[in-house]
């Protein structure tokens, strides 16, 4: 919330603000047809892109709704709303600018609201060759955005919504922008360290699963998920078709994550990167699925869901690296990570989508391929000074440089979230009670149901929505024998 103040009381100042380049502004320009086609044409497919990556909000809702019970169901679209409203007013304000404006090794400190032509490297016009601003802008919204969504993963069906009102302006105004100004723009880890993240694995998926397990220790498991003897118990989901639609609409959203992090449509370059992000999802599905087999003799839904997932973000940090073959095998490792990931977490800690797996340690795995993987000719292309793998070269150089980035990443973004959400434990609570666990979140958090007609008796459906929650708490499914109203 004093983010939300700080940003409407630097927003009136900038408005207020004489302009500060004598030079026609980008609109100046614009209006009078004077940019370039190639600026146009760039612009236009990253804003495609963008959009690609925003419908992923809708696949992680689905898949999401489709691994809780129904009782949590409408709960995640709440969370999904709310959370991509804020990251969209804080990055604006301050997030864009911390990210990627131009500044010092530790964070960018110009381009606040956007405004200044010439606050952003990676844009036109200090990139003459590049996007606009406000397309930069609402590509790297999306990313932030959606590693926001995943951190929650960890958290359905007991977290509070106000939790998330509270972390959400932290992590797209703080958290998020320190790590993409370190690793996408011109920080430390990219300028001295040559630490290579095409599209995130990174800054996305261990910036995320850093975040999700930093709340998840705080949070505890699901009621009822530890029998007394500490053996995990299966919870499973309601709607699978449902996980499977977020499934193929996240894949969908990847062809704009990794292709459009070119920010560039004429270099022949995300065709390529197309071809390469298809193949990795494809071999983590089989890969998942041969492992299930192997172990259960089953080919496990979930499993092929998460499989993809965890090949599509083993390969979002490699995409621009790496040729084909090499992403065959990135998919596959990623696909047998993520079933033994899995299962092993399971048997700890309560993360019901499989965060920890399926983003965090692929995430891990797709940063360290690089430093096996990279080809020289498309390290220098994409990152000046970075190095070829291991496989290329002979030498643990790039390795080494990924390794960092992962180590410090992971430390950052989990100390300083551990820090927020153990003062949200101690004042607003992080969890609900055991009654409204019980009874679900639908209707304990927001006041009615996803699926009404399933959890209410038919007679009192009519005048629903004018009973106070409070009073309609105990009609839900017991999940708990022991908890009452």
């Amino acid at each position: 919330m004093l983010l939300l103040a700080l940003a409407l009381a630097l927003a009136a100042a900038a408005l207020l603000a004489p302009s500060a380049s004598a030079a026609p502004s980008l609109e100046v320009l614009g209006l009078q047809g004077r940019l370039s086609t190639d600026l146009g044409l760039n612009s236009a497919w990253v804003v495609v892109a963008g959009l690609f990556v925003m419908f992923m909000q809708a696949g992680l809702a689905m898949v999401e709704v489709g691994f809780v019970r129904g009782k949590n169901a409408g709960s995640i679209v709440a969370k999904i709303l709310a959370n991509f409203a804020i990251c969209g007013i804080v990055f604006w304000a301050v997030g864009f600018a911390f990210s990627f404006g131009s500044g010092g090794l530790l964070l960018g400190t110009h381009g606040f609201f956007t405004e200044g032509q010439s606050a952003f490297p990676l844009a036109y016009p200090i990139n003459p060759k590049g996007v606009t601003p406000d397309t930069l802008w609402f590509f790297e919204f999306v990313f932030c955005a959606i590693a926001l969504a995943i951190v929650w993963g960890t958290t359905l069906e007991r977290v509070k919504f106000g939790v998330y009102l509270i972390y959400a302006p932290i992590f797209a105004g703080i958290i998020y922008p320190v790590i993409a100004h370190w690793i996408f723009a011109d920080g430390w880890l990219r300028a001295d360290l040559h630490v290579q993240d095409f599209a995130g694995s990174i800054v996305v998926d261990v910036t995320a699963g850093a975040a999700a397990l930093a709340v998840l220790l705080l949070l505890g498991p699901r009621r009822g998920k530890y029998a007394p003897d500490g053996k995990p118990r299966a919870i499973p989901g309601h709607n699978m078709p449902l996980f499977g639609l977020g499934i193929l609409i996240l894949w969908l959203g990847w062809f704009g994550f990794n292709p459009g992090s070119t920010l560039n449509a004429l270099d022949g370059r995300f065709p390529e990167i197309v071809l390469i992000t298809q193949l990795a999802g494809s071999a983590g599905v089989l890969a998942a699925l041969a492992v299930m087999w192997m172990l259960t003799k089953t080919f496990d839904i979930g499993m092929a869901g998460n499989g993809a997932i965890a090949g599509l973000v083993a390969i979002t940090g490699p995409a621009g690296y790496v040729k084909p073959w090499a992403a065959v095998v990135i998919g596959a490792v990623a696909g047998v990570i993520v079933v033994f990931g899995v299962i092993r977490i399971d048997r700890r800690v309560d993360d019901p989508i499989g965060v920890l797996s399926a983003h965090l340690l692929a995430g891990i795995w797709g940063a360290l391929s690089l430093g096996l993987f990279a080809t020289p000719l498309l390290a220098a292309h994409n990152l000046p000074g970075s190095h070829g793998g291991l496989l290329y070269t002979g030498s643990f150089t790039q390795l080494g440089s990924q390794a960092v980035g992962v180590i410090v990443t992971f430390a950052f973004v989990f100390v300083s979230s551990y820090a927020v959400f153990w003062l949200i434990d101690r004042t607003i609570g992080l969890r609900v009670s055991p009654q409204e666990e019980n009874v679900g979140l639908d209707i304990s958090e927001h006041g009615m149901y996803g699926y009404p007609e399933q959890f209410i008796p038919s007679p009192e459906l009519i005048g629903y929505g004018a009973v106070p929650a409070s009073l309609r708490i105990g009609t839900g499914p017991l999940s708990d024998p022991d908890v009452t109203a």
